[in-house]
């Protein structure tokens, strides 16, 4: 079968991280207890930013976007990854790769962005208190929330329409649980370096430069805070502890991945694992642990669920 762009390989054959029955079906067992855990707490926090008056501000309204993101983005693998626990042979068609592709990197990129914007609501709460509520008004937020979903499908077509070009031949077997620009340009039967300089340029170094600024960015608020008082100082652990973690845990493994040359290394599938399945997990719980109005919001939410149960 021929695609549109030559190509005569009509689907991909995972590799997963498993082959031994009894392995796959207890990585299954974890993974879907994870992936559920995902699901439940991303959408929890959705729930609760939109429910709960007290976090109707610019931070929340953030928030509550990235673990939406978080939730698609874990969608985007996870689902076909605890299929192929239960299949002899996990395949996905040509276009089914290209599309996971797409949104693989659209939600990713537009995560990025929103970090960063993130950082910059950070930036105006600590340095102009006084007017933050007026410098990030409604408007702002969803134009800049606008702005990083355009970002994020810039990001994602460019790709994409990248290796929609590339010829591919055979062989077709991906060694990992998902589609990713490394594992599918590797299998193209035609010289690819310009192409993975392309992909290194739009994937790893915007990322490096992203997470660089973000580590500055967050250094200089607390060394603001740190030259202030001793509540403010706390009050700049618990506000921006939160988001460098997170920012570590995403850029982190991004910089690993994408700013390297496309050869298989030994921890790639673990690699894979923590940024595409744990990571969006975690999320919710570095949030929610470390920050009381979310505590108060879901204690609140708890209370009436039980003044209502007969």
């Amino acid at each position: 079968m021929e695609e549109e762009n030559n190509s005569t390989v009509s689907e991909f054959i995972f590799g997963g991280l498993a082959t031994n029955l009894e392995t796959k079906l207890f990585f299954f067992a974890i993974f879907l207890a994870v992936y559920g855990a995902t699901v439940l707490g991303n959408l929890l926090i959705v729930g609760i930013v939109a429910y709960e008056p007290l976090l109707h501000t610019p931070m929340y309204f953030l928030l509550g976007n990235l673990s939406f993101l978080d939730f698609c983005y874990s969608s985007i693998t996870a689902p076909k990854m605890l299929l192929g626990f239960l299949l002899r042979t996990n395949t996905i068609t040509y276009r089914g790769c290209i599309s996971q592709i797409f949104f693989f990197h659209f939600i990713g990129g537009i995560k990025i962005f929103l970090l960063t914007i993130m950082a910059y609501d950070r930036y105006v709460a600590i340095f102009y208190p006084l007017r933050y509520m007026a410098i990030m008004n409604g408007t702002l937020c969803v134009g800049l929330l606008c702005a990083s979903w355009v970002g994020g499908f810039v990001h994602s077509i460019v790709q994409v329409g990248i290796i929609i070009q590339l010829p591919f031949c055979g062989p077709n077997k991906l060694d990992n649980f998902y589609c990713d620009v490394p594992q599918v340009v590797k299998l193209s039967c035609t010289n690819t370096f310009v192409v993975e300089l392309l992909m290194v340029s739009n994937s790893g170094l915007v990322t490096l430069m992203c997470f660089i600024v973000l580590l500055v960015s967050y250094s200089i608020l607390l060394a603001k805070l740190r030259a202030g008082s001793a509540t403010g100082l706390s009050k700049a652990i618990s506000t921006c502890v939160s988001h460098i973690i997170v920012v570590t845990l995403i850029f982190g493994p991004c910089v690993y991945i994408y700013l390297r040359p496309f050869r298989t290394f030994p921890m790639d599938k673990a690699v894979s694992v923590l940024y595409t399945v744990i990571t969006p997990v975690l999320n919710p719980f570095i949030y929610t642990l470390r920050n009381n109005d979310f505590k108060m919001a879901l204690a609140k939410l708890i209370g009436k669920k039980a003044k209502l149960t007969p």
